[in-house]
């Protein structure tokens, strides 16, 4: 993700004018002090090494994973500080900094630098961007990008010699103060398949393991690989044999796992990241990979979203060889043939008979290989093109998406992790709708039947919802050819949007109503009375007897926190969903119709 390409490191060069380093501001604050604040003063007697990244990007994550030995073996004279300095809109909320702390399990203070307060002062230009500050307070080197761990630890060590020699070297404990720990089932999961038991198969990526549930989404069936086998794991695909290909991504690999004899084995990599110039092909046991994301089964290989390289790979298990399909290495938005395209940070994959879809997540973009082996662009224009916009596919926005998941129909689902929802593309159309929001940093989804079940990574969970109807192939004309209009009285009809907040959680009114309630009608002459919009989950509507039958649109929103006064920050979360009920009005009718948002309606069926 760096704005320039990194530079080799140069040798030190002599010391001249010694630069005081700048203050640490930031306007979201400190994590993992214990809720103190610090400051470059506080720790004078220690080298610091600033490291400024996003959590969006990979080359960001590969330098946390470089810096974790050097952070272990000088714990004593060194501190690292994360400055946290967004790219995406979504990563300068406070929250989404402090789960992404959690995620990458990040063992040292941070600073939430929304508004990039001290990235400014520090004339910093590229993601990531190492900053060395001397036990004195003066700044003594700058890395930008990767590879650069080596480096600093002989600086450190040279450091070390100079100022314990001066006298000016202060050893102890450092300020890092970990959080508590929270129990849930799942600690920001990654991906999720469905097995030929029913079951789902969950990559728990921050506990490191496999984590399988039963058809419910919430039962814990077993546990897989918590031992070290995986790190951070990823994407998971479904080979024809019945086996599952990993992405064990920090590890650099990819594993098997047989879910009837619980074995595990490496398929490919080394264990080393790969780097420029090493091979891009050969036997896959031979051949170092680079933060793989996503995998899945297409035209008799594995393909592999290659993130950390921006690109493409396949694995064949008949050769058991492993090769570059697409990509350069260069990080944007190119299309053309495979040898020529450009991605960004390719995170998820689904395959069809005749594209393999992608989530390019850089540059917020969906793309798809033909079976001619050229890369296209559905949605999406280039790194800096992101928002939250529906319509033709030519203007419509995603935010850095993590998921892709084909539909029956066509189309697919898109998992638009920093927009915390579901979006859906069509290519008949060309058109992007939204599915769904209100979903937590959603990183995939998953065919259930008629259901789509989404994973919501910050809030640990499986979350299943409905397909809308336009989403859902009819395979035969007797199986659905429309929807079964409900029977209402003409006149007066009273609406009833059900909504319980779920345990533990109140209804949110800081900002005002927490509820609100839109309707209309097709066509519009079907309503007399009631239309528009409302803070009131209940209505009473009137229906027109002239009109035989038509379809309500109803449109409900209700916001809830955790209910606990002791949070400072409590968990907040907006449920919403969009009705479209055809109606048939008829004397003799229902004159009440219950739509159910979270709950159960005690006054009748639902």
């Amino acid at each position: 993700m760096n704005d320039a390409a990194p530079a080799p490191t140069p040798a030190p060069a002599p010391r001249r004018a010694r630069v005081r380093a700048p203050e640490l501001i930031g306007k979201g604050g400190w994590l993992n002090t214990g809720g103190k604040e610090l400051s470059l003063a506080e720790l004078r007697g220690r080298t610091v090494i600033l490291d400024f990244w996003t959590f969006c990007c990979i080359n960001c994550l590969h330098v946390l994973d470089e810096l974790r030995e050097l952070e272990e073996k000088h714990r004593d004279t060194v501190v690292i500080v994360g400055v946290h300095s967004p790219k995406f809109v979504h990563e300068a909320e406070h929250q989404a900094v402090v789960d992404a702390v959690e995620r990458y399990g990040v063992e040292h203070p941070v600073l939430d630098d929304p508004e990039l307060a001290t990235w400014k002062q520090y004339a910093v230009r590229a993601w990531p961007t190492l900053v060395v500050i001397d036990p004195e307070g003066y700044i003594v080197a700058q890395h930008a990008g990767e590879g650069h761990a080596h480096a600093i630890e002989r600086l450190v060590e040279e450091l070390e010699a100079e100022h314990g020699a001066k006298g000016t070297l202060r050893r102890g404990d450092g300020p890092y103060v970990p959080p508590e720990p929270v129990a849930t089932d799942l600690r920001f999961p990654g991906k999720a398949i469905v097995l030929p038991s029913g079951n789902f198969l969950v990559s728990d990526t921050t506990r490191h393991q496999l984590v399988e549930l039963g058809p419910d989404g919430e039962s814990v069936v077993r546990r897989i690989g918590g031992d070290g086998q995986f790190k951070e794991p990823q994407g998971l695909a479904l080979l024809p044999d019945g086996r599952v290909v990993v992405a064990d991504t920090v590890h650099h690999a990819l594993r098997s796992f047989d879910p009837v004899s619980g074995g595990i084995e490496l398929l490919a990599g080394t264990g080393k990241q790969w780097w420029q110039g090493q091979p891009t092909s050969g036997p896959a046991l031979e051949v170092d990979l680079s933060s793989p994301w996503d995998v899945a089964w297409w035209r008799g290989k594995v393909w592999i979203a290659m993130a950390g390289v921006h690109q493409l790979w396949t694995y064949d298990p008949e050769t058991k060889t492993v090769e570059v399909a697409a990509g350069t290495t260069n990080e944007g938005l190119v299309d053309g043939p495979g040898a020529e395209a450009w991605f960004a940070q390719p995170s998820g994959l689904a395959a069809t008979e005749d594209r393999l879809w992608v989530a390019d997540s850089e540059t917020s973009a969906l793309r798809y290989v033909d079976a001619d082996g050229v890369v296209h662009t559905a949605v999406g224009t280039g790194l800096f093109d992101f928002g939250h916009r529906d319509g033709d596919a030519a203007q419509a926005l995603l935010q850095h998406p993590l998921g892709v998941t084909a539909l029956p129909d066509g189309s697919v689902a898109v998992a638009d992790t920093y927009n915390h929802a579901l979006r859906r593309y069509d290519p008949a159309s060309g058109e992007v709708t939204t599915l769904a929001t209100d979903l937590r940093e959603p990183s995939d989804a998953v065919l259930a039947g008629d259901d789509i079940v989404v994973v919501e990574s910050a809030r640990h969970r499986l979350t299943r919802l409905r397909l809308p109807e336009e989403a859902v192939r009819v395979e035969a004309v007797a199986h659905r050819t429309q929807r079964s209009a409900t029977e209402v009285a003409p006149g007066r009809l009273r609406l009833d949007v059900v909504f319980q907040a779920p345990a533990g959680q109140k209804l949110d009114t800081r900002y005002g109503p927490s509820t609100r309630l839109l309707v209309s009608s097709t066509p519009p002459e079907l309503l007399l009375a009631g239309e528009g919009t409302g803070t009131d989950l209940a209505r009473e509507l009137s229906l027109n007897p002239e009109v035989a039958e038509g379809v309500l649109h109803v449109s409900a929103m209700a916001a809830s926190c955790d209910d606990d006064p002791a949070n400072e920050y409590p968990a907040c979360h907006v449920h919403q969903q969009d009705w479209g009920v055809p109606v048939r009005l008829t004397e003799g009718g229902a004159s009440r119709l219950p739509l159910v948002l979270a709950g159960m309606d005690a006054a009748g069926a639902s």
